[in-house]
């Protein structure tokens, strides 16, 4: 019976999102209608969610009448992992998806920001695109199907995704791709109603933020999954998939700074329109990425191909129909408020050109080969190619980003921005000189890598320490200044662990000793340990520095009987700036098994900082909850360095 409840709620807020989408539209010129569209939204939310609880009740309950449940589920399977394993697939991921964007038009019809036009065209908007998406799921990956034998015992999940980051990952990736709708919404709502001004950018500013700050996190747990998970000692892989969730979060790093030149001063009012489409479109590109197939990773749902080219007409449609309005508008559309070039906009300008031009890169290395193959030409782009181009494009933007807070709107004075932050390019110049002095092997990468992370660092610490002198140290101006740090911290723990990894691979008998940098590791040997779900090699291994023992390390190698597959629990122990990073690898027979340990300096910082950035991105978020979000913000005042 749960499925069957599952499945009517879907048809119930499929018949919403058509009342949401029809009132959305009719609501521009009847306010009746737009509190129909308003109410729709609210109770579509509720009817999604009601079907997601069905779906996690079939999953908890292990109930494989369910098709979606004995594909990806089983008996044995902790608690955790049944629930985790509900968006583990392709049908609970997208229903998860779905339930993301009800919450995101229940949200823009509780908050009402931008006034009850674009409010209305917004929430049309969300509508026509439940519609597409509710249809998707009901005409080609219902998660409700049922099947006739009921078997036994489920087929179980990917040992690789039960794991606690899964619980996490996802979802929060999700309310970053999915919060994107609700910026396309605003977007293509201002393109509908012709209220192109600040308004718009106001009303969407919110879930910009919002979707940014979900990103950031997705991203990092996801690296920090590959980090532990894997076994392979690194952090980011360059997968298409990986950079099918970066490529979102560029063009949202992107809009967040246009966005707020556009609400400041009214500037850059066509090229906000335009990364906000850009925007929510790659999130549809990587849906597409993930589910059409055309890619294998240990985190793609490898698909039909029928399902893909759905999704592909869906985000044709969506961004075809966007720029179509663009384009209809763009003849009326006003070029936005003049600057000088020493103002704030032409360093928010030269950073959206350096993230756009940063995003190209990563679009063509990832899809270029995908369109090759469809020519049964093989091309691999790899780690140098992203490292050749991509590299020296961020290393720019964060030399050019302190000037940034240090110039005013419209007008601002260079020469006193370069005077103020004279003690960050000191701070560089030092980290640079202790990085050739004191560590080995030296490298001018190591040295340039370190003086660039220092300068942004440093230059966010001069920028409060100025601001709270003049007493202007608010929340929004907090808000970037982490934000900054954060990506400087980021900076160091990846030219660490990326330029100064030791690395060695041993096969070892029962109390032999093998040495990695400072460490002496001793294998004390192998023994068998029976899990809930799997059956495990498990390690023992003495942590020795100076033959004094400082630690303990347990690696596994898990064996998965219900699904037939193995995977590698790495043992970590971290300082804090340098982590020990050590594998299990085979059987070598004899009681001796291959070893694989890393020390990887300074990796920490890579996590701390996306923290620290996430951090200051909701900083910036609580300002404006703060305020009454229901109701339109004035305009704020021009800011002044």
């Amino acid at each position: 019976m749960t499925g069957e409840i599952g499945q009517l709620a879907l048809c119930l807020a499929l018949a919403l999102a058509l009342v949401q989408a029809g009132a959305g539209v009719m609501g521009l010129r009847q306010p009746q209608a737009a509190q129909i569209a308003a109410g729709a939204a609210s109770g579509g939310f509720v009817f999604v969610a009601l079907a997601f609880a069905a779906l996690v009740y079939g999953f908890v309950t292990s109930d494989f009448s369910i098709a979606d449940v004995a594909h990806n589920s089983h008996t044995a399977k902790p608690l955790l992992y049944k629930i985790t394993g509900v968006w583990g697939n392709h049908e609970g991921s997208m229903l998860l998806w779905v339930l993301v964007l009800s919450v995101y038009s229940a949200a823009i019809a509780f908050m009402q920001r931008g006034g009850a036009r674009l409010t209305s065209a917004a929430l049309g908007v969300q509508g026509l695109l439940a519609i597409a998406f509710l249809l998707f799921i009901l005409l080609t990956s219902n998660p409700f199907a049922r099947l006739d034998p009921m078997p036994f015992e489920g087929a179980g999940l990917n040992p690789l995704l039960q794991d606690p980051g899964l619980a996490f990952h996802p979802p929060t990736l999700y309310t970053g791709y999915v919060g994107l709708s609700a910026t396309f919404a605003y977007a293509a709502a201002a393109l509908i109603t012709g209220d192109v001004d600040r308004a718009w950018a106001r009303a969407a500013r919110p879930f910009i933020l919002i979707a940014w700050i979900a990103l950031t996190l997705g991203i990092a747990g996801g690296s920090w999954w590959a980090y532990y998970d894997l076994g392979w000692g690194g952090f980011w892989f360059w997968d298409p998939v990986e950079n099918a969730s970066l490529m979102p979060w560029l063009v949202a790093t992107a809009l967040l700074h246009s966005a707020l030149a556009t609400e400041r001063t009214g500037a850059f009012r066509t090229w906000t329109l335009l990364l906000s489409i850009m925007a929510f479109s790659l999130s549809l590109i990587g849906t597409f990425l993930v589910r059409s197939g055309v890619i294998v990773s240990v985190h793609a749902f490898a698909s039909d191909p029928t399902r893909g080219n759905v999704i592909l007409l869906i985000l044709s449609a969506a961004i075809l129909g966007a720029l179509a309005l663009f384009a209809w508008r763009a003849p009326r559309l006003e070029s936005g408020a003049a600057f000088a070039p020493a103002s704030r906009e032409t360093a928010l300008l030269i950073n959206n050109i350096l993230l756009v031009t940063a995003l190209a890169v990563v679009f063509v290395g990832t899809v270029y080969p995908i369109a090759l193959s469809a020519f049964d030409v093989r091309l691999s782009v790899g780690a140098p190619y992203f490292e050749k181009f991509f590299a020296p494009l961020f290393v720019a933007l964060m030399i050019v980003l302190p000037f940034g807070p240090r110039l005013a709107w419209q007008r601002g004075e260079l020469k006193l921005a370069a005077r103020q932050l004279l003690p960050a390019l000191a701070a560089a110049v030092f980290a640079a000189v202790i990085v050739v002095v004191a560590v080995r092997p030296r490298t001018i990468f190591g040295a340039g890598a370190f003086a660039v992370a220092a300068w942004t660092i440093a230059a966010s610490f001069v920028d409060a320490a100025l601001r709270a002198r003049a007493r202007t140290l608010g929340v929004a101006a907090m808000s970037a200044i982490l934000a900054h740090a954060g990506l400087g911290v980021t900076l160091m723990g990846i030219s660490g662990t990326t330029l100064w990894r030791l690395e060695s691979l041993q096969v070892l008998a029962p109390g032999e000793t093998m040495t990695i940098g400072r460490y002496d590791l001793r294998f004390d040997g192998v023994r068998l340990v029976q899990g809930p779900n799997y059956r495990a090699a498990h390690a023992d291994l003495d942590v020795m520095r100076d033959r004094s023992v400082i630690g303990h390390l347990a690696p596994e190698r898990r064996l998965f009987p219900a699904e037939g597959q193995e995977t590698v629990q790495t043992a970590i122990r971290t300082t804090g700036l340098e982590d020990l990073y050590v594998a299990l690898g085979d059987d070598r027979g004899g009681g001796s098994w291959t070893v694989r340990a890393y020390v990887n300096p300074l990796a920490p910082l890579i996590w701390l900082g996306a923290a620290i950035m996430a951090l200051g991105g909701a900083a910036a978020l609580g300002a404006r909850l703060r305020a009454r979000l229901w109701v339109p913000a004035r305009a704020p005042a021009p800011e002044h360095a």
